[in-house]
């Protein structure tokens, strides 16, 4: 073939890197959003942040006093934010979308966190508040042995078992193990193993050292006071000889195996109701997740308002001296494309949060009788619903909607949540899989214990309510709410 030039045009989509980083930006939550914010001002000198995360955080001097004043070069306390005041973004000041202002009025020194406080210096409330230290559960047990053991060796041994005690309170290897471990020097023989375990499993909290389910349950009824003894024989019973039968609510072999009736196992059952199968959960050192909402919903005269939530919203500028620098051509070029990256990031984190605002300004339009009467009320509604309204792609509506959340009078919501596929009714209309399983949370709520709902009655109802719903998609959506089965829902 003869080698030859050609031309040809086409066209093809480039992902500049401002528009990367607007992507990048829309489907961060707002903790990842922080964090990615943290390192960009870091890395960008001519960015800076006029609110500080850590502005009502407690402070210590270098002698290690706590610092009452707030540290220099913080910004002056200003009012309430208001997002609706606020004005639009200063093309020269580069100001992010909840960017402070210059106040004028003559209150701009009054620290409104502390308006309508008139407390004296030495009320309680104006102290710093320190958290208390967490108390494990094996120094709540070393502290107890302390009092209690007071020969050495007898000590060292039941320090031993509390090692090899899980966080639940339970004794993970059996005592042959931990004999067969320990040196032959010790002399240690397995009896004095099984006294130091009798010893630790008279402790607090009740139940702790055992080897499994049924024993700490067993030794939570032996000590609990004011208990019959006819009763308290019968729930020993239950829990060392059918605690499986128990737990699956066969009554009828438990009523048959103890020669009892209805009212004997009944109590027997409130016994053992009173237990705590996690002795040692009340010592986990778990912290709550705490949730923080992109936007909150509230009632007004002129119906559902939704706006976003000023906290969580970053108030961004440029640097105004390095800026006039650039300006007055003093800057080197690295400067220059610093200051063009935080322009890009001011605008992209307005764009961000605009977009937020706007998608769950649709959502709640079309999911009104949600706020108004709950979950039973809502519609089916789709991505490519919301994507077509607001004239975006159904990819940016998914970054929108994960992992931001929407705060209504009903609760904390994902914006997903109001996202649900439909099931047809006998009427020829939708319905939303969200309304169906609120419906399944009050028909099982509503059920008589003693004759629970089964799956098939529940798809019945449904039915008769005009929702045409097949029992094994009840049955999806019933362990999707983690409600258990029928059988494990009956009482006596």
């Amino acid at each position: 073939m003869k080698q030859s030039l050609q031309l040809r045009t086409s066209q093809h989509l480039a992902l500049t890197p401002q528009l990367q980083q607007s992507i990048r930006l829309l489907q961060l939550s707002t903790l990842e959003l922080h964090q990615e914010l943290e390192q960009l001002l870091t890395d960008n000198p001519l960015l800076e942040r006029l609110d500080d995360p850590l502005d009502r955080s407690l402070r210590l001097l270098s002698d290690g006093a706590i610092s009452q004043q707030a540290p220099v070069g913080d910004a002056p306390p200003e009012g309430p934010p208001n997002a609706q005041e606020a004005p639009a973004a200063d093309a020269d000041n580069y100001d992010g979308p909840a960017a402070d202002t210059e106040s004028t009025s003559s209150d701009a020194d009054v620290d409104w966190s502390d308006a309508g406080r008139s407390k004296a210096p030495d009320d309680e409330d104006a102290r710093p508040q320190l958290e208390a230290s967490h108390c494990t559960l094996r120094e709540h047990l070393m502290e107890q042995m302390r009092v209690t053991v007071l020969e050495m060796r007898d000590r060292a041994l039941v320090e031993l078992i509390i090692d090899a005690l899980d966080e639940n309170g339970y004794l993970e290897e059996s005592l042959e193990e931990i004999h067969a471990r320990l040196p032959e020097e010790l002399e240690v023989d397995l009896d004095e193993l099984r006294t130091a375990l009798s010893l630790l499993q008279s402790f607090d909290p009740m139940g702790v050292g055992a080897r499994n389910a049924s024993e700490c349950l067993a030794l939570q009824i032996k000590r609990l006071p004011g208990i019959p003894l006819v009763t308290r024989r019968m729930a020993l019973a239950i829990v060392e000889n059918h605690l499986t039968w128990f737990a699956q609510r066969d009554f009828n072999k438990l009523k048959k195996a103890l020669l009892c009736d209805d009212e004997d196992l009944r109590e027997a059952q409130t016994v053992i109701r009173q237990c705590n199968p996690h002795p040692g959960s009340a010592f986990a050192s778990d912290v709550s997740d705490y949730v923080v909402p992109d936007v909150i919903v509230k009632k007004s005269r002129n119906g559902w308002q939704v706006s976003l939530n000023n906290d969580v919203m970053p108030r961004l500028r440029v640097n105004a001296m390095y800026a006039n620098l650039l300006k007055q051509g003093k800057g080197e070029g690295a400067m220059g494309a610093q200051l063009q990256e935080a322009k890009w990031l001011i605008k992209n984190m307005r764009q961000r949060f605009d977009t937020i605002l706007r998608v769950a300004q649709a959502i709640v339009e079309r999911q009104k009788n949600f706020f108004s009467h709950g979950a039973v009320a809502m519609r089916p509604l789709v991505l490519r619903e919301i994507a077509d309204t607001l004239g975006l792609h159904e990819s940016t509506i998914s970054r929108v909607t994960t992992q931001k959340y929407m705060l209504t009078p009903h609760g904390m919501f994902e914006l997903k949540y109001f996202f649900g596929s439909h099931v047809a009714t006998e009427a020829g209309g939708e319905a939303s899989s969200t309304a169906i399983r609120a419906l399944i949370v009050q028909l099982t709520g509503a059920e008589d214990p003693k004759n629970p709902l089964s799956d098939s009655k529940i798809a019945d109802m449904l039915g008769e309510q005009g929702m045409v719903i097949a029992r094994r998609t009840v049955a999806k959506y019933r362990e999707a709410l983690k409600i258990p089965p029928v059988s494990l829902r009956k009482s006596l």
